[in-house]
């Protein structure tokens, strides 16, 4: 018996709302399905593609205000940040995209990095002529916010991460997660044997090497890190626990939230708790408290 299949993997993903979360919200010129729902990542009234690296990079805007920018994770699309989307178009306009190789976006020629990835986002703002942000990212968006927030400082005004790893081995990531990754790479090895076309199984197989091989960020590299940081993770997330502090810990300017009761996936399945913790961080001027300082003072 298999312990694990491709299908039960992208179950996680569809979780995450991929490609068929919609939800009702007011935004600037909403293209809307049935019951005034917005089709996130599939609405023409707010998309438009880039020139991007080679790529024809797909992104969506929603609202004003200062800018805000939503990155989702691995296998995920613009829909996954429906929830949040919605939420913070209210007040913000909110950039949202496909990142390379993901939803509308092209792939190109070169294997998937989060380095470029990463560059189609500096990019992109340079497009749009964004001179500063504000960042959300889920997971592998977690670890694209990081490394903008490394190369191109001064690109990010206030940053927070959900379920981020700086490194893909057993000290950051829990152990039950490789064999589950490595049987989901046997079944798409078994589909690109058998020529299965159900699916784009050569690209299947580069966001599954994504998550073993990578990122490969240094410890040191988060001190170049210059704004605030709020560091997230479900108290059951599948990033380890110390991990999460460790990132936390190296971070000057840091906050840290670690939801209780929650998983990786709390953005969608506590949305509305989750977007109030973000909004909190967003809205309220950064502070570092201290009880050492506060008990010296009294």
């Amino acid at each position: 018996m298999r312990f694990f299949s491709f299908r039960k993997f992208m179950v996680l993903f569809a979780i995450m709302g991929v490609a068929s979360f919609s939800v009702a919200a007011a935004s600037s010129a909403p293209e809307e399905g049935p019951a005034g729902e917005i089709s996130y990542g599939q609405n023409a009234a707010a998309g438009h593609y880039a020139d991007i690296n080679g790529i024809k990079f797909y992104y969506e805007t929603y609202g004003d205000g200062a800018p805000l920018i939503l990155i989702h994770g691995n296998g995920g699309s613009i829909a996954s940040l429906a929830a949040q989307i919605a939420f913070f178009s209210r007040t913000y306009k909110v950039i949202v995209a496909d990142s390379r190789g993901h939803g509308k976006s092209g792939l190109g020629d070169q294997p998937l990095t989060y380095s470029q990835m990463m560059e189609d986002w500096n990019v992109l703002l340079d497009f749009l002529n964004i001179q500063q942000a504000s960042i959300f990212g889920w997971s592998d968006g977690g670890i694209l916010g990081l490394l903008l927030a490394i190369d191109h400082p001064d690109k990010v005004a206030k940053m927070a991460i959900m379920g981020a790893n700086l490194r893909p081995d057993d000290t950051a990531v829990h152990g039950w997660v490789k064999p589950i990754l490595a049987q989901a790479e046997q079944d798409v090895e078994a589909q690109i044997a058998g020529k299965d076309t159900s699916r784009n199984w050569a690209l299947q197989k580069q966001l599954l090497a994504l998550l073993k091989t990578q990122p490969d960020i240094k410890v040191e590299s988060l001190h170049k890190i210059m704004a605030p940081v709020l560091v997230m993770a479900g108290d059951r997330d599948v990033i380890r626990g110390e991990h999460t502090l460790e990132i936390f810990n190296n971070i000057e300017k840091s906050q840290l939230a670690i939801l209780p009761g929650n998983t990786h996936f709390a953005p969608v399945t506590d949305a509305k708790k989750f977007n109030a913790i973000l909004n909190d961080f967003f809205e309220t001027p950064f502070s570092m408290p201290t009880t050492q300082a506060i008990m010296e003072q009294h």
